[in-house]
């Protein structure tokens, strides 16, 4: 394969962020890459077309597919986009293997090289390739921010002339990268923080950041450092505690997320019935189903008891300068596995490039993705 990297406009309504970088352009040139650019395609994120040094532009994305041997994107290619390219090109982003069924079957037919950043083993060799935790760093950042700008409150404890203002309760709910982020930015706008996650192990890595953990007495721990699933009596009596202990709490942020599944629902109707009016909900995985049972995507909601539930969506778009730069960055890290002597040669022997990759020759190369689009095949 030769060597031509390529990127064209995002054209998902809502999607700021750009797959490529002119601080990775230079890089790409630097190890003997052509790179051809559709006009505008860093303009979303502040990077205008003169920021580009050395680089070809050409006025519209066929033009740029056409010419493409690897393809950076964002958001999954759109049909059209996909019949641009040439049949052998690969396609590097996130590709949404667990939902895209169209998509995977166009790059399938065009017998396109995809590689689903979602796939990426999470492995310590990955962590600079790994666009889930840049990502969700953010995430978890601006949720914070969306809180404290819907709430009617400060954050922070105040001493003033008109008396002593006390600071926000807020719940982060689950410790992941975004929630530890948010734990952290809420935290930072001077918080009482909590951190909540049903698996134990992540206490530490809460309290590190000056939170507490809230211990509900309900362990989901189970081996190699997964939660095991809690039978129904656990289940409701984790739920009962919770809805309790939420009655007291200023700000909740949602954060839990399993990939290629709806989000899991923790805050419950009842739950939010009970909580006081003026508190707040912000669901971070509201694009995938919401972890409040009254989320919705999109909108803010106003219930009978006066709380707020806001759904934002793209919330890594928020921060599209900063997420570009991590985005882009991560993807090149992943390229750079394949660029040899000024072209691009894929290493099937390294397992970073073969379990990353969704479709390649015709075939659907994700075990998973493959049994649920064509069932019994492979």
């Amino acid at each position: 394969m030769a060597g031509t990297v390529c990127a064209v406009v995002e054209r998902v309504p809502g999607e700021r962020r750009i797959a490529l970088t002119p601080e990775i352009a230079k890089k790409l040139r630097a190890a003997g890459i052509a790179v051809v650019l559709e006009k505008g395609v860093g303009a979303s994120a502040a990077f205008p077309d003169s920021a580009y040094a050395d680089v070809e532009f050409v006025d519209s994305a066929a033009a740029v597919l056409a010419r493409a041997d690897v393809l950076l994107k964002v958001q999954p290619p759109e049909n059209d986009e996909i019949a641009a390219l040439r049949e052998g090109a690969a396609v590097i982003g996130l590709l949404q293997p667990h939902t895209g069924d169209a998509q995977v079957k166009a790059l399938r037919d065009r017998k396109l090289s995809s590689f689903a950043m979602e796939l990426l083993p999470r492995t310590t060799r990955a962590q600079a390739m790994d666009v889930l935790s840049s990502q969700a760093g953010m995430a978890g950042y601006k949720a914070v921010l969306i809180a404290a700008e819907t709430s009617g409150k400060f954050f922070p404890m105040l001493t003033t002339a008109a008396g002593t203002i006390r600071p926000s309760k807020v719940l982060i709910v689950g410790a992941g990268v975004a929630g530890l982020q948010a734990i952290a930015t809420a935290r930072r706008l001077g918080a009482q923080v909590e951190g909540f996650d049903v698996r134990p192990e992540t206490r530490e890595q809460i309290e590190s950041l000056g939170a507490k953990f809230l211990d509900l007495g309900v362990s989901a721990a189970g081996s190699g450092g997964y939660a095991r699933e809690l039978t129904a009596e656990e289940r409701a009596e984790q739920q009962r505690k919770l809805g309790e202990h939420l009655k007291n709490i200023d700000v909740i942020v949602t954060t839990a997320a399993v990939p290629g599944r709806a989000a899991p629902k923790i805050i419950t109707a009842a739950m939010v019935a009970g909580m006081k009016a003026g508190s707040v909900i912000v669901d971070l995985a509201a694009e995938t189903g919401g972890n409040c049972e009254l989320t919705q995507a999109g909108e803010t909601v106003h219930t009978d008891n006066g709380v707020v539930v806001v759904g934002p969506t793209h919330l890594a778009s928020m921060g599209c300068i900063h997420s570009s730069e991590m985005y882009a960055r991560n993807l090149y890290n992943f390229l750079s596995l394949s660029i040899k002597d000024g072209a691009i040669a894929l290493d099937w022997e390294d397992e970073l490039v073969a379990q990353t990759c969704l479709t390649h020759a015709g075939e659907i190369k994700h075990a998973a993705t493959r049994q649920r689009i064509e069932g019994g095949a492979g």
